[in-house]
């Protein structure tokens, strides 16, 4: 086989080795994301909550504010009551006492619902704070876990680099070019073997010519159908 053909396998199988990282970091990764997208779900309803809990402590003091001044007024329509000299204006000052215990039997009303809010965003605050208990240590076991992984992977990608990177500078620059121009669009089908006369990058078969000259390995031969590198596996030399 030609001396440079064998060099471009060696160098495809080396980057196909380097790419099959790939899948294992995303993998790796999206798990890790998994994780952090739980826990920030986790926070985010907690302070979805907080706010909540905060508009009924809120709405409440307004409440109580006003059950304060409708207090006040009940005490002062109390004392006009004896200074009232016409139906008329007792009439008007008895309407206006009713409003105000209208408006103070509301304002209790509303007190005690917010306040059932609060107790039950309370309870909702206490679970969700035990879930982000539970999440954070998730993650943090999740990431260790990861980024051991991914260490791991970044040693064993490195001695490939550095075994790659050996054996390019040991190539034809002309060679490598050639390799590297039909990986941009081919990735680790660069380089492809030859069976039952067929190309396996497309998959088309070779007419005979071609496949005759391949069968010589004087030189790199290329598909005629797609372009890529073609090589014969040693079991077909043999048949």
């Amino acid at each position: 086989m030609n001396k440079h053909l064998e060099e471009l396998i060696e160098l495809s199988k080396l980057d196909k080795s380097i790419d099959d990282f790939t899948p294992l970091i995303e993998t790796a990764q999206k798990k890790l994301a998994r994780r952090v997208q739980k826990r920030d779900e986790i926070l985010e309803k907690i302070a979805e909550l907080t706010e909540t809990s905060e508009k009924a402590k809120t709405t409440i003091a307004s409440y109580e504010e006003q059950i304060k001044a409708l207090n006040e007024q009940l005490i002062a329509s109390k004392a006009k009551f004896d200074m009232v000299t016409s139906e008329k204006e007792m009439k008007a000052l008895s309407m206006e006492t009713e409003l105000a215990k209208e408006k103070l039997a509301h304002a209790n009303a509303e007190i005690e619902r917010h306040q059932a809010i609060l107790d039950a965003k309370a309870a909702e605050i206490e679970e969700a704070n035990k879930a982000l208990e539970a999440a954070n240590e998730e993650l943090e076991k999740v990431s260790a876990e990861v980024n051991e992984k991914l260490a791991n992977i970044d040693a064993n990608k490195g001695r490939l680099f550095e075994e790659r990177n050996s054996k390019t500078m040991a190539l034809d620059m002309k060679i490598l070019s050639f390799y590297e121009k039909i990986r941009v669009w081919a990735r680790n089908t660069a380089v492809v073997p030859v069976k039952k006369q067929a190309c396996y990058g497309c998959y088309m078969k070779l007419n005979d010519s071609t496949y005759a000259s391949l069968i010589k390995s004087e030189e790199i031969i290329t598909c005629p159908h797609c372009g890529r590198i073609m090589y014969l596996e040693a079991q077909t030399e043999e048949a």
